[in-house]
């Protein structure tokens, strides 16, 4: 029988923990290993507890949730955490930087609990998430303060129908979506999206958002 995903919460609302652990609790597949109300709690707590992932909130007391990812899941860490950033979109004008530290997808606090025990199991599966309804809108909101840097690879590596494809992806279609826009098989898509992050160096299709608005690819 497969071991069921150990999940860490991260939130400071005590009723927002209560809720997420009542929810993922009742899932046979779930484990809630353990619950905190800031980020250095969740980056001690995860040294002990190993969960397979962090349910993450971002701002909180003591340690954000932006360097909690990244002191978690960020560039050089030697056995890093799968992250899931819930936030709030309307308070919340951290995610980009929480993508950026690490993180393997977000949510909305007022997701349905289906959407989150998906978000959860995608995560944990080695997948990234990124919600195609609000991707665009999350991280495009803060579009205009993002500017290409320099430690990118360059995007001259991507033929022309891969360019077409991350710019899709950096506008929140989902691969479904990619596939019907451009009249071409779901397996192709998939087969594109592998080589794009191949190239660019990238770990998932979050990374691939951040690296899209980094160098003024999206819409």
């Amino acid at each position: 029988m497969t071991e069921p995903i150990r999940v860490l919460i991260c939130d400071d609302q005590a009723l927002i923990r209560a809720g997420f652990a009542t929810i993922i609790g009742a899932q046979p597949d779930l484990d809630v290993v353990g619950e905190c109300a800031d980020g250095r709690a969740a980056v001690e707590l995860s040294r002990h507890l190993n969960p397979d992932i962090v349910v993450m909130d971002v701002r909180m007391p003591v340690l954000d949730g932006i360097e909690a990812t990244r002191q978690l899941a960020g560039a050089g860490v030697e056995d890093p955490v799968k992250v899931l950033v819930v936030t709030t979109f309307n308070l919340d004008k951290y995610v980009y930087e929480a993508l950026r530290a690490g993180a393997s997808g977000f949510l909305l606090k007022d997701a349905p609990p289906a959407q989150l025990l998906h978000g959860i199991r995608t995560v944990a599966s080695g997948a990234a998430l990124l919600d195609p309804d609000v991707t665009r809108q999350l991280v495009g909101r803060y579009a205009a303060r993002i500017r290409p840097a320099e430690d990118t690879p360059d995007d001259t590596a991507l033929t022309p129908r891969e360019l077409e494809v991350l710019r899709h992806i950096a506008n929140g279609l989902s691969n479904s979506e990619i596939a019907a826009t451009l009249v071409i098989s779901h397996e192709t898509v998939k087969t594109y999206v592998s080589r794009i992050l191949t190239k660019l160096g990238l770990r998932d299709r979050v990374q691939a958002v951040v690296y899209a608005y980094r160098r003024g690819l999206a819409s």
